[in-house]
């Protein structure tokens, strides 16, 4: 009868201490959890600079969406690019650097480095992925724009100081491990109570039952009651009915104890930071990862600057126009055309540029500068598909259009790596696991293209029978045949610091460069004229000579190369050429 006092107020207690620790678990995910965010400043003895970087590593510091809040005087910027062309663009000019987060998460650790006090204003790179411009104060969500690292430019226009007041706001990484084990804990030490004195009574009516049942030998036996000493009771000896009861209740509130003690010291540790990175991400070596250097958004956009600035200077006849995106080969023959057109009404315009219709991009993995992508455009104005070569000489220039050449008639474009891998650059006097160099292979259509007869006709498929080829062979021996007072030479060479080589999908390459047709013409005798066409004459100062002349063409052409061990010739991919000077002996 003393027993069942007892058994329910164990009972009692470990469905109390069941309780608290399933509560215990529960306040974990409730009042107990930690914050869902965390959110780190700039500290305000930062010094100024120009530009400002948000290091990538700090970036991707935790998982999810992170929050940028930004408050600066006036105008500023906010660009995204891959960390070495953030690295490559800010060069020698002074910059903060932010590159972690202080282990109480408050702050935001940030380096200083010394440099130049201004930079220009990085507004329309071609570098950047996007670009966001804010006045006073902008609340900027970061999502990455591809797989990789990114980093962030902040600047005000290169002169003034960047913004300074930086906040970045993360998803906290804090967990609470033991919330959902105390939470079962608790169910186990309240189901444990509730059925405990049910337990140790059906026990108890086991044991009775036992003893009813012992044999009896026919003689009543009296068992006399013995009396429990201090020393037994000392030892454990006595009445040990509510024994085992009683150690559980003890080992399960210990236990408990421990557990509750320790909720609040986990839930601590775990949003403790992890290791914050110190260094900005180096930019990737040659070779390594093959990133490519545009993204197809980017190069999208950059055509489209570069057709709309070719519309406007052909419209205007305008060279002046070209400058922020034409140069080399391309500027000089616009410039060359807008001369003659202007004096010749009826002369013809080169072949419009056309962002639209992207067929076909080419872009480099090759990270260092000069940096080179392909682009096949088919828009309106364009009879065939015309190639493209975009240039990008440094990081803080843009990329400009240095040539541009319809794809031949019958001929199709070379298959090359996806946009998102890129493809490698081969240089060109390299012939690695190619059947001839860059070099080479213009040399090989240079020859071609003066000496008809050329042994190395086989080289190139259909000889003379391609359009180009065959076009310019029947040029020159016309001029022959039909100026017979005059002696004639004509010549084709590469120029070999504009010859760009990307490989194809299959191994092989595509060289894109330039040859300077000179076609030279002298009198074969003492008052022999020679005549020139109105478009020649606007570049010599006059029509007619009877000392000589010379003609100068610039010739872009595209040569597709297959790979080393292949029995297929080379291909004349894409050519033109356009009319540069004219002078008299």
């Amino acid at each position: 009868m003393i027993g069942d006092p007892v058994r329910l107020k164990t009972a009692a207690l470990l469905v109390l201490l069941g309780l608290l620790t399933m509560l215990a678990g529960i306040g974990q995910l409730t009042f107990w959890a930690p914050s869902e965010t965390v959110t780190a400043s700039v500290p305000s003895d930062t010094k100024a600079a120009p530009l400002t970087v948000i290091d990538p590593k700090l970036i991707a510091l935790h998982d999810g969406p992170v929050k940028i809040k930004i408050q600066g005087e006036g105008n500023f910027m906010v660009a995204t690019g891959r960390p070495d062309d953030v690295e490559a663009w800010v060069g020698k000019t002074a910059h903060t650097t932010l590159t972690g987060v202080s282990a109480d998460q408050k702050s935001l650790e940030a380096s200083s480095v010394d440099g130049e006090a201004t930079a220009p204003s990085p507004a329309g790179s071609d570098l950047w992925v996007s670009t966001e411009d804010a006045s006073g104060e902008l609340d900027y969500t970061w999502n990455p724009p591809a797989d990789g690292e990114w980093s962030l430019l902040l600047a005000a226009d290169g002169t003034q100081p960047a913004p300074s007041s930086i906040s970045m706001t993360f998803p906290n990484n804090a967990t609470t491990p033991w919330a959902v084990p105390l939470i079962v804990l608790g169910i186990i030490i309240i189901l444990v109570g509730a059925a405990l004195p049910f337990i140790a009574k059906a026990l108890s009516n086991r044991r009775k039952d036992g003893q009813d049942d012992e044999p009896h030998d026919g003689g009543e036996t009296t068992t006399l009651p013995v009396q429990s000493t201090s020393s037994d009771a000392a030892r454990g000896r006595g009445p040990k009915t509510e024994g085992p009861a009683l150690r559980v209740t003890a080992i399960a509130a210990a236990l408990a104890a421990v557990m509750v003690g320790g909720t609040a010291v986990a839930a601590q540790a775990t949003t403790t930071p992890e290791a914050t990175p110190t260094s900005s991400a180096a930019a990737p070596a040659e070779g390594e990862g093959g990133t490519p250097v545009l993204l197809e958004s980017q190069l999208q956009r950059i055509l489209e600057q570069v057709a709309s600035t070719v519309d406007a200077a052909d419209a205007a006849k305008d060279a002046a126009k070209l400058a922020p995106r034409v140069d080399k080969m391309e500027l000089q023959i616009r410039t060359q055309n807008y001369k003659v057109r202007t004096a010749v009404s009826a002369y013809e315009a080169r072949m419009p540029v056309r962002a639209t219709k992207l067929q076909s991009s080419v872009i480099s993995t090759k990270r260092e500068w000069p940096r080179t992508v392909f682009a096949l455009t088919q828009g309106d104005g364009n009879v065939v598909p015309q190639v493209l070569t975009l240039v990008q000489l440094s990081p803080r220039e843009n990329y400009k259009l240095w040539g541009s050449a319809p794809l031949q008639p019958g001929t199709n474009f070379p298959s090359f790596p996806v946009p998102r891998e890129g493809t490698e650059p081969v240089p060109a006097a390299d012939n690695t696991g190619l059947a001839y160099s860059g070099n080479e292979a213009l040399g090989i259509l240079a020859e071609m293209l003066t000496t008809p007869d050329s042994p190395n006709r086989s080289k190139l498929a259909d000889g003379q029978a391609s359009p180009y080829i065959a076009g310019a062979l029947a040029y020159q021996a016309d001029t022959v045949k039909n100026g017979t007072s005059a002696n004639f030479k004509f010549t084709h060479t590469p120029v070999t610091n504009q010859t760009v080589v990307l490989r194809t999908a299959d191994g092989g390459a595509l060289v894109v460069g330039r040859l300077d047709f000179a076609f030279e013409g002298t009198p074969k005798a003492a008052g022999d004229k020679l005549l020139l066409e109105d478009d020649s004459a606007v570049f010599a100062g006059g029509k007619e000579t009877t000392t000589g002349m010379v003609l100068n063409f610039a010739e872009s052409v595209a040569v597709y190369i297959p790979p080393a061990g292949s029995a297929d010739p080379m291909k004349l991919v894409a050519a033109t050429r356009g009319l540069v000077g004219a002078s008299f002996k």
